[in-house]
This record gives C-alpha cells, structure tokens and sequence, in this order.
C-alpha cells in the first residue's frame, strides 16, 4: 500500500474511532484537565485490564513469544507495568478489547535501575551493559533539561481478527497523541524485530537509542523468544507524515472515555511551547 493511500486509510479508521477508543488511567493519576469524558468505574477498570491481560496472553502464546506456565491460570498475561501504566485500548462492536498499549510514566529524578529496561538482557552483559546505563541515562537527562517527562512503553497487542485492518497503526498514533495531552515525553521501547515492528515504530519517527552517535545493538531476550530493538522516540520529532492524523486523534483523545478505578486527581498540565507546532510521540513494545 502505498503512503498516500495508507495515510488516507488511517484518516477514516480515526474519523470512526469514537466509542471505540478507551483510556485507562493509572490509580491515583493526576488526570489532565483536557480529558473531558472522564468516569470513575472500578468494576470496569477491572474488567477492561483484564480483557487486556487475556488479549496479551492469547497474542502472545500463539506467537510462540510466551509459554502457559507464564501466563496466569486463567491465561492472563500481567506484569507489574499493568497497575503503573495508562492503557491505550481499542474496542471491538460488542464492547470487547482488540488492540492495546501501555505507557507508563516516569517522574521526575528516575534513573535507570528504576526503569523496566534495566531487565533487558543487555543490561547483564559486560561489554553493553556500561554503553546501555550511560545512554538511557543520557535520554533522562535531555527529558530533564527539556521539561518533558521521560515514558517507558510496551504490551502492543492486535487480536488476529483486526490484524489486517489499521486497529495497531491507530494505536501508535493515538500514542503520539496522548504524549502532547500529557505535556510531551521523551522514551523508549523495548521492542520485538518480528512482524516488522520494529520497522513500523522507525517509520513513524522512532529511533535506536544511541550513546556518542553508537547505537545500541539488537539483542535476543529468551523470555519472548525472539530478537529485539531498543528505540527511543521524541515527542517534538515524529515524522512529518503523520502529523495531521495525530493532530485529528488528539482531538478524538479529548472526547474519548477515561476510566478511573479511584478519584483521580485532576490538574491542568501547560504544554510547553516547543510542542505546540509538534505532534506528541509514545508508542508501543512487545
């Protein structure tokens, strides 16, 4: 498919995504004043995470990326990101998950040993180990100086049924998205080469993490049992193809449901100049 013709395929999968796009805030979050359909439904936050976790462990395990035994008895796949993290969710007609996302925020002052990455593979080898430390901390150190927060992503799952259609690719750019409602973030994925989505996630302006122009290479995790990319992605610098989809989903964002498990809090968070011209970037991992 050509760009263009993708581009315009993408617009009408966003121009019908109300009531399809679901966000599940994190307990406790401070939710931007922006969102304007927000509801507080512990039941349902429950039941949607769990239909996530199902999609996950269902995805995953026929992709041969995960055993039973790592999933729950009842094949739910969790991790401990799952109770952190915003959720990015796509609905089918009958209310039912069919695409999801996490992305889960990092406050101000974080350092790489409390950062998921630290779990990467790389991280216990000595030639890579030191390279990995010194360039994720260069990346909270721009996030920082920048004003922007710093984003960890992950859980990117597409049922079967939906994988021919532009279910995931709206996802990544509702990602976009959300960044620039939150105020912007710098981050990085952890994410699998297979299906090309590494490929994808580069297409729409992720880049290799690097340290001193050095990318930091790919590497095989034995958990999922495949190779992997560590990105990182800025929410000033997407790529320009994009941007006026990511600019239609954020107006889509703003109208979508939120869901709160407890009363959030909620404040208004200014988006710093350097992003009113910009679409916001956060994507997904495997």
């Amino acid at each position: 498919m050509g760009m263009s013709m993708l581009t315009n395929a993408l617009g009408r999968s966003i121009d019908a995504v109300d009531r399809r796009l679901i966000l599940l805030a994190p307990p406790f979050a401070e939710l931007p004043a922006v969102f304007e359909n927000v509801t507080v439904d512990s039941n349902r936050h429950t039941d949607l995470l769990a239909q996530m976790q199902r999609l996950r462990g269902t995805v995953y395990l026929k992709d041969g990326a995960l055993k039973e035994e790592q999933l729950s008895h009842d094949g739910l796949h969790q991790t401990p990101e799952d109770e952190k993290s915003w959720h990015l969710l796509m609905v089918d007609e009958s209310g039912r998950v069919d695409a999801c996302v996490w992305y889960l925020e990092h406050r101000d002052g974080a350092s790489f040993d409390q950062l998921r990455v630290r779990n990467c593979p790389l991280a216990s080898q000595p030639g890579w180990r030191n390279a990995l430390i010194g360039a994720v901390e260069s990346e909270l150190a721009e996030a920082r100086k920048s004003g922007m927060g710093y984003a960890e992503v992950g859980g990117w799952a597409v049922a079967e049924q939906s994988r021919c259609s532009s279910e995931g690719l709206v996802l990544a750019l509702a990602g976009y998205s959300l960044g620039r409602l939150l105020g912007g973030w710098l981050g990085i994925t952890t994410n699998t080469i297979r299906h090309c989505s590494s490929t994808i996630l580069r297409r729409l302006g992720g880049s290799h993490l690097e340290l001193g122009g050095r990318p930091i290479p790919s590497y095989y995790d034995a958990r999922y049992k495949c190779q992997m990319e560590l990105l990182r992605f800025d929410s000033r610098r997407p790529s320009a193809k994009y941007g006026q989809l990511v600019d239609l989903l954020k107006n889509k964002l703003r109208h979508s449901l939120v869901i709160a498990a407890a009363r959030p809090a909620v404040m208004a968070v200014p988006v710093p100049a350097q992003l009113t011209a910009r679409p916001s970037f956060a994507f997904a991992v495997a």
